[in-house]
């Protein structure tokens, strides 16, 4: 969500006057750049932690779809995918069937 602050061109003009009084033509080109650079980081840190929790909120989707399978199903899906199922606990085969879909790009 954008954050809006409602300035209008005469606060925006009053908001340069006093940059320039406060820090001299010379030094405004430079402040201008690194506030910029500060924007675009924080832009690109808010873009992966939005990323990251759409990622995690998906994989928990995912997981409580799976958990919603009967055993059979599970081990035919498991099969088709190429994943062993002798000698697993039910949550290492959805974890490992989860992770084979997602390598095949079918989630």
């Amino acid at each position: 969500m954008p954050l809006q602050f409602n300035l209008g061109p005469t606060e925006i003009l009053l908001l340069i006057i006093i940059a320039l009084i406060l820090f001299g033509p010379r030094k405004l080109p430079e402040l201008a750049k690194a506030a910029g650079e500060a924007v675009r980081i924080f832009r690109e840190e808010s873009q992966k932690i939005t990323s990251s929790i759409e990622e995690s909120t998906s994989t928990k989707t995912s997981a409580s779809s799976a958990s919603s399978l009967s055993d059979e199903d599970l081990k035919k899906l498991a099969e088709k995918l190429g994943v062993k199922s002798e000698g697993k606990s039910r949550e290492e085969l959805i974890n490992e069937v989860i992770k084979k879909a997602k390598e095949k790009g079918l989630i």
